[in-house]
């Protein structure tokens, strides 16, 4: 599914080039999850973005489902998103102006594969059932990220890639944001690669994987 192979990524500051990854290799199999830790500062979120092809990196590929992102053009890539990748951030980048089910629509239309069944029961399974006609401003936080969870699997990409995705919330919530992601990326089929502080966070995922001074190793069950 991912494949990325002795990845180096550095950026310039007043200092000279800032190394933040150094030869990283990192596989991730079909319907497979995988929580990617480490201390803030150490790359997690340059190395998803190189997985999302949002950036590219310095030297080594990255390829999904055996086609090399990073050879791509940027329009390529972005199609590549839209048919191939679900994301997941912190800021819940909701589209203010939509409503519930249109926030939901939008990606799977923009990937050509809406469903109206799996909306709906999207829908039911993220707790919004009476709420499709709201707007995000009348969603709590923690709704508003379980909407952002359902929009990334509205298409039932192959790829959900995950950035702290329950950072913004108090800890019950999370709990709760937590696995109903998990639940629903196993209904979806897609695999999963979520960037993480937390081994609370990290220890349902299948595997964890640390990264430190620019490379990974196994992090501690």
């Amino acid at each position: 599914m991912l494949d990325i192979r002795q990845v180096y990524k550095a950026y310039a500051t007043p200092q000279g080039p800032l190394r933040v990854l150094a030869g990283v290799d990192l596989r991730l199999a079909a319907g497979e999850s995988l929580a990617l830790m480490g201390e803030s500062g150490s790359g997690k979120s340059t190395l998803l973005h190189l997985a999302a092809g949002l950036d590219l990196p310095d030297h080594g590929e990255v390829r999904l489902d055996g086609r090399a992102i990073s050879s791509l053009s940027e329009p390529r890539r972005a199609r590549l998103r839209r048919e191939r990748l679900g994301l997941v951030f912190q800021q819940f980048h909701l589209v203010p102006s939509l409503d519930v089910l249109d926030n939901l629509r939008l990606q799977a239309r923009l990937a050509g594969r809406e469903s109206p069944d799996w909306t709906a029961r999207l829908v039911a399974r993220l707790g919004l059932a009476g709420r499709e006609r709201h707007y995000p401003e009348q969603l709590s936080g923690g709704q508003q990220q379980r909407l952002a969870i359902g929009r990334a699997l509205a298409p039932r990409p192959a790829l959900l890639l995950a950035d702290e995705p329950t950072g913004n919330l108090d800890e019950t919530t999370a709990g709760e944001v937590l696995r109903l992601l998990l639940e629903l990326v196993r209904e979806a089929g897609s695999a999963l690669l979520m960037v993480t502080h937390s081994p609370v966070v990290a220890a349902p995922l299948d595997r964890r994987l640390r990264l430190s001074h620019g490379r990974l190793g196994e992090a501690p069950p």
